[in-house]
């Protein structure tokens, strides 16, 4: 039976960053996979909101998701939201897409829209509510979760590893499409961060790249 997955992206491109290989995985094995993009630039009318929308035309194709969804919030003002209203609107996507399979981002992310998804998000997967899902993972995004503070509650701590080997070029190539979100190094999202953090948690789990992930719960 194949899976079904959804990723919740808080900002697009976090999707990639943190499972991107995966997400291809997935699909190169028959799974059907789902993109919950939660955040979008306030002004739909500039520029910089055509270009984006563009670009996730493209990452969607690219990826070849099965159905895109959308929150709408602004992006950097998560915190005006009120949790409610949040959990409501992903709730209905869940309910509505029905995974077996959740990414969410980190907990403890810097990124104050990070955290309050994950805790919107996790509370929409109780599962007396929804029997359907039986794995959560947090994800690891670079910019945010390296940055988290230096505590032990804070710290991502992987244990579960995917070899996505034979998808790191297709992976870096579909990052290179949120051309305003990626740079040179030492620039946090930049080709050769991804490859080194691929080649980390690769030789923790004996392959060339991987990715990491905090299992959360899992329903056998």
């Amino acid at each position: 039976m194949n899976n079904s997955v959804l990723v919740l992206a808080v900002h697009p491109d976090d999707e990639t960053l943190g499972c991107g290989g995966t997400l291809l995985k997935h699909k190169a094995s028959g799974d059907v996979i789902h993109w919950l993009i939660a955040t979008q630039l306030e002004d739909t009318k500039s520029d910089a909101f055509k270009i984006r929308a563009k670009e996730i035309d493209e990452v969607a194709k690219l990826y070849q998701f099965d159905s895109v969804h959308y929150l709408g919030l602004n992006t950097m003002r998560v915190d005006e939201y009120s949790m409610s209203h949040i959990i409501q609107s992903i709730s209905q996507i869940i309910n509505k897409v029905q995974p077996n399979i959740i990414y969410l981002p980190f907990k403890a992310d810097i990124h104050s829209d990070h955290r309050k998804l994950f805790e919107a998000a996790f509370a929409c997967t109780k599962s007396f509510r929804y029997p359907f899902i039986k794995k959560i993972y947090m994800m690891e995004v670079l910019s945010e979760t390296e940055f988290a503070p230096a505590t032990t509650e804070n710290a991502f701590l992987p244990n579960v590893f995917v070899d996505i080997s034979n998808f790191i070029d297709k992976k870096i190539a579909i990052m290179q499409c949120f051309k305003s979100e990626i740079a040179k190094h030492p620039f946090p999202r930049s080709v050769t961060n991804i490859k080194a953090l691929a080649t980390f948690r690769g030789a923790m789990a004996n392959c060339q790249y991987a990715e990491s992930f905090m299992l959360l719960k899992e329903i056998q």
